[in-house]
């Protein structure tokens, strides 16, 4: 099964991966800057912050699609198929 979502579903994802990708290029700005170690790390926190969120976000709306369209048509070895998967993901951003 795929995880299919629809992109109004994911807007909130997208602007945060477009966040991060601004705070990615900001830190590597800084580190050609020879900025302090410790505002570079803050900034590369914060864009590794607005990655995992993002993570959650699409994992969660996948989730909710597997529940709420899938959830009904499918039989339990589907289902911890599905389970598992998910885990799994949420696991890769732990």
């Amino acid at each position: 099964m795929e995880l299919t979502m629809a992109a109004e579903e994911l807007k909130t994802a997208v602007n945060r991966l477009r966040r991060a990708q601004g705070q990615i290029a900001g830190v590597i700005k800084m580190i050609e800057e020879g900025r302090d170690c410790e505002d570079v790390v803050t900034q590369l926190a914060a864009a590794s912050r607005a990655l995992d969120r993002a993570g959650f976000a699409i994992i969660a709306t996948g989730l909710q699609h597997c529940l709420t369209d899938d959830g009904a048509a499918t039989g339990p070895a589907d289902r911890e198929q599905m389970r598992a998967r998910l885990e799994k993901l949420f696991l890769s951003l732990a």
